[in-house]
């Protein structure tokens, strides 16, 4: 079953990756949202990304990756002229930390009709005037029986006060039925609390799931009735980038194929094994390179999953 249409709205950039004892740096287009929608069109899910980006050159390269990956794109009118830059500080692990020059001023957001599942997320939900368009977005199509689902991606370099940050996740949190961080994300949001409170917390504002991704020890998702987690397999990790978009490409799939939020335990683990697997793959890569569906498939064949 193939139905049902992921409208992906956020930020579009380049990622300039800087590793670890090299002298020249890699200009990469991406971004969390675009990623993801990458993520989406490799499974084979129907999607469109809303976007903006500016007529400059790291826009012409990001025009340049949206046209040959053939996402359907919707480029939003915008206030700024500028394309939004990231800096990756690659370490010696494949870990990265990163800086912004974030632009995110989209006027109108135009969503297809026939959208099944919003997704938002990262930096489109922060980067104000954008951010809180992006929320009265999410709040109009939840209304009109929309699946909202957002991701977190905490990035303190374009909000770095702790307290602002927290609100804007947790009033994201309010109009959403679905909301995914990493355990990294919400030690940074919620100092002191383990990944399983913290996810509690946001889950009794109102959405009928949290999934938290856990790095190598796979993915953990909550309900108001179950608690589930699921394994991730071995691998060798050439870089984390874009793991947790792929994650979250492959979890939007499985909402978009399933028609609702999954909520019964045995089915909320098979979604979650199949997103950490779908991750996994992207690490042995270089770069957000999610896999397709016919890898995807493989890869479950070999590991038993």
């Amino acid at each position: 079953m193939n139905a049902g249409r992921v409208t992906v709205v956020g930020e579009v950039l380049v990622d300039l990756l800087w590793r670890a004892g090299e002298r020249e740096l890699r200009a990469v287009p991406g971004g969390s949202p675009a990623n993801v929608a990458v993520g989406l069109h490799r499974l084979d899910r129907p999607v469109t990304l809303i976007t903006a980006w500016g007529d400059d050159v790291p826009g012409a390269l990001v025009r340049e990756h949206l046209d040959g990956i053939g996402v359907e794109v919707r480029r939003a009118p915008a206030d700024s002229e500028r394309t939004m830059v990231a800096l990756a500080y690659l370490d010696a692990d494949g870990g990265a930390r990163y800086d912004f020059l974030a632009d995110w001023d989209p006027r109108a957001i135009e969503v297809p009709a026939d959208t099944a599942v919003l997704h938002t997320g990262s930096l489109a939900v922060v980067v104000e005037p954008g951010a809180s368009r992006v929320l009265t977005l999410c709040q109009e199509r939840r209304r009109a029986g929309t699946s909202v689902v957002a991701d977190l991606n905490v990035r303190p370099a374009v909000q770095p006060d702790r307290d602002a940050y927290r609100t804007a996740c947790e009033r994201l949190a309010g109009v959403a039925d679905v909301i995914k961080a990493s355990d990294e994300d919400l030690g940074w949001l919620y100092p002191g609390r383990t990944p399983r409170d913290a996810a509690r917390e946001l889950l009794a504002l109102g959405p009928e799931l949290v999934v938290v991704t856990l790095g190598p020890d796979g993915g953990l998702a909550l309900t108001a009735d179950a608690e589930v987690r699921a394994p991730a397999p071995a691998i060798t990790v050439v870089d984390t980038i874009g793991a947790g978009d792929t994650f979250q490409a492959a979890l939007l799939d499985a909402i978009a194929r399933h028609g609702a939020v999954p909520r019964e335990p045995a089915l909320l683990t098979e979604v979650l094994t199949r997103c950490a697997l779908a991750a996994a793959i992207n690490c042995t890569r270089t770069g957000a390179n999610p896999p397709t569906t016919a890898e995807l498939a493989a890869a479950a064949g070999v590991s038993g999953r």
